[in-house]
């Protein structure tokens, strides 16, 4: 096992890179040195809330997401990341009635993403949404918007639907962004990367 680092910030880009080695409980084990160093760092360790949705600690990862959320109030990533976890704990009903609503996340389609982790959108408006706009930035919107169907329809327990986007946002439209990486992360995990 990889010695965890003493400073701070040694220690986010530790957590960071073992996540993306899909070293989860290691990165974990970094996040949590790092809270024990500077305790006020915790609002903002999403990264660390990703980490515990793959170790299937569902509970400290909704409340991490729910920690977050008091220091970033607009973050579609955030709502879904902590539905994902209240999903696993209670069910689509709970996680839809514990969802935390997000206004002026204005990134291409996380609006819609929103919509549909509420149950008030579709996969259709957050493809549509993905695949128009500026040019330029269609791969990385592309990128997110197949992440996020993966993770959705890996909570509504279709594993086919997932794996087939997870691999478009990680291959087909990859990114070399955090969320690009997780999605690499997901591949790992689940074993879809053979």
């Amino acid at each position: 096992m990889q010695a965890i680092a003493q400073s701070p910030r040694e220690l986010m880009q530790q957590g960071q890179q073992l996540f993306f080695e899909a070293k989860i409980a290691e990165s974990i084990a970094a996040f949590d040195k790092l809270i024990e160093l500077q305790p006020e760092a915790k609002p903002h360790l999403w990264q660390r809330g990703l980490a515990l949705y793959y170790a299937d600690k569902f509970k400290e990862g909704r409340e991490q997401f729910e920690t977050h959320q008091t220091v970033n109030t607009a973050d579609v990533e955030n709502a879904a990341w902590h539905f994902l976890c209240v999903a696993r704990l209670e069910g689509i009903e709970g996680a839809r009635k514990n969802f935390i609503p997000i206004e002026g996340d204005s990134r291409v389609p996380m609006k819609e993403v929103h919509q549909l982790f509420a149950g008030k959108g579709s996969v259709e408006a957050v493809m549509k949404a993905a695949e128009a706009g500026d040019e330029s930035e269609r791969r990385n919107q592309l990128c997110y918007a197949h992440l996020y169907l993966g993770l959705y329809f890996e909570a509504m327990k279709d594993d086919a639907k997932a794996r087939e986007h997870m691999l478009k946002s990680a291959k087909d439209f990859s990114m070399g962004h955090y969320m690009g990486e997780t999605a690499r992360v997901h591949l790992k995990v689940r074993g879809w990367d053979k």
